[in-house]
């Protein structure tokens, strides 16, 4: 990506909200980041305490690399051989808006919209992607699977959600630069606590739903309900652009997320709803192993929705997407509806694997009980067989959900083989047994209904070993994500891939080779 040309520091700060201190320094800076392994002659570095680290302790390291500024909240390092700008302001926000400032403020330029939520925000983001594109519209889109400018795909990393801001802002020039006029910005909790979400310039909020998730992070439900809305809060800070501002928050009337949301939110709302009458909602739906079909109710009149993206869930989904786009971006109805028949299907959602084997193979996302049960329903409608669900539960993160996987697992598939899914330093065993615990404790019996297999390719062959014709395996929780993270190290792995060695190997075929774990036997 260009990277931008030198700005002086006092013209770019005349244009932020960002508080300073003492006088501003006489320097030019090219580009702002947090990372001091990513600054580059010219930059600014800004000093951030994070959870596991201090920027403030890597000032030398950014000087060697070429840093013109450094940026911090507290006293300057003496001895400091570059200028240095004092903030009585949050280091995160200092960076989002001199990151926006260097590339010119981008997300001015173009109609924003976020997605967030628990579960769903990729589906969605996607849809809603897909259907202005269908339109005719010059769409880019972020997204935790990749990032889209006009037909350019950038990889967004390993375990990466939402961006941090800097390379959210350098994205958003891309886009204008290729001559997009509409961005869909995915916006997980996490990035919208940690401000990388700052400068954005939302038009338009999206949610697709709040459940338990990342309470290791936020604390509570409340605190991450919280973090959520600052998506919401923030449609009434955008900027006036010249394309106008349509401040529109887009709501799930079936969520309880949705009083304090409809609270926090600007006035322009439309909701949305797969049980009850809202702005838009479904009825007569019909999910099957290929496709999604109902009726959208919107105001007096019905459209016929067909999607390949199934599971009852993605109902939800495409009414958010249907609403962003028709009541949000004034789409045409019938236009947009079409487009969703031609979704492709996102990486690792509902993705089925077929090397011609007799029952069928699933990989999906579900990393949350919500989203579990949301699965093992759709898997329950998909085959008059058993459901076998492979999942594990990640380590450093939400004890609870530990256990409520397992107890949502016992409950809605007929066996259940608990694995590794990112145990970090965390020990595997220890996890297992949490997990097994939980299943036990509503009615599950190890070696019957529920097994535990470490290694998680081994767990993959356990599932497809127990499978019989017309059953249904699903490896649940790691979807389209590229590794697996052991102690600190990522490891190389795809459950997709794993899933088709397994399945090669079972069926005695060409297959690919098993990605190897330190949990392997060989």
């Amino acid at each position: 990506m260009r990277r931008p040309q030198l700005k002086k520091l006092s013209n770019l700060l005349s244009k932020i909200p960002v508080i300073t201190r003492g006088e501003i320094p006489e320097v030019k800076i090219r580009a702002a980041t947090s990372d001091s392994r990513q600054v580059q002659p010219g930059d600014a570095f800004v000093a951030i305490k994070g959870e596991s680290y201090d920027g403030f302790d890597y000032i030398p390291a950014a000087i060697e690399r070429g840093a013109a500024l450094i940026v911090t909240n507290r006293p300057a390092p003496r001895g400091l051989s570059v200028a240095c700008l004092g903030i009585d302001d949050d280091p995160r926000k200092a960076l989002a808006w001199l990151a926006a400032a260097t590339h010119n403020f981008p997300a001015r330029k173009l109609r924003m919209i976020g997605v967030t939520g628990t579960d769903g925000k990729t589906s969605t983001a996607s849809m809603i992607h897909h259907i202005l594109t269908q339109a005719g519209l010059k769409a880019g889109m972020i997204s935790t699977v990749n990032a889209l400018v006009g037909a350019q795909e950038i990889d967004t990393g390993f375990h990466v959600t939402t961006p941090d801001s800097p390379a959210i802002q350098a994205l958003l020039a891309e886009m204008v630069r290729a001559g997009m006029t509409h961005c869909v910005l995915e916006s997980t909790s996490h990035g919208l606590a940690q401000g990388r979400a700052i400068a954005s310039e939302f038009d338009i909020a999206v949610v697709t739903n709040v459940t338990h998730e990342h309470f290791d992070y936020h604390g509570d439900y409340q605190h991450y309900l919280k973090a959520k809305g600052l998506l919401f809060e923030s449609l009434w800070v955008t900027s006036q652009k010249k394309i106008g501002n349509p401040r529109l928050a887009v709501l799930n009337n079936d969520d309880k997320s949705y009083g304090y949301l409809k609270r926090t939110a600007t006035p322009n709302q439309v909701s949305y709803s797969r049980i009850n009458q809202a702005d838009l909602w479904a009825d007569n739906i019909q999910n099957s192993p290929s496709e999604l079909r109902f009726d959208c109710h919107i105001g007096e009149a019905v459209y016929p929705v067909i999607t390949p993206m199934v599971g009852i869930y993605n109902v939800s989904n495409a009414l958010a997407a249907l609403g962003t786009t028709i009541l949000g971006l004034g789409v045409e109805e019938e236009l947009a509806v079409k487009a969703l028949a031609s979704q492709d299907t996102v990486p690792g959602r509902m993705e089925r694997i077929d090397l011609g084997q007799d029952f069928i193979a699933i990989v999906d996302f579900a990393h949350t009980p919500f989203a579990l049960e949301a699965a093992l329903e759709t898997a329950r409608g998909l085959t008059e067989g058993k459901v076998i669900a492979v999942f594990g539960s990640a380590g450093l993160r939400d004890r609870e959900k530990r256990r409520m996987m397992p107890i949502t697992s016992i409950k809605g598939a007929d066996i259940t083989i608990l694995t590794a899914e990112d145990p970090r330093t965390k020990s595997l065993d220890d996890i297992l047994q949490d997990m097994a615990e939980a299943a036990v404790s509503v009615g599950g019996v190890e070696g019957k209904s529920f097994y535990r297999v470490g290694d998680r390719g081994d767990a993959i062959r356990k599932a497809i070993e127990l499978a019989k014709p017309g059953d249904l395996v699903m490896a649940c929780g790691k979807g389209h994500e590229q590794s697996m993270c052991f102690i600190t190290t990522e490891y190389a792995w795809d459950d997709r891939t794993a899933m088709r060695a397994a399945l090669a190997e079972h069926l005695g075929i060409e297959g690919p080779k098993m990605p190897w774990l330190p949990t392997s036997k060989s």
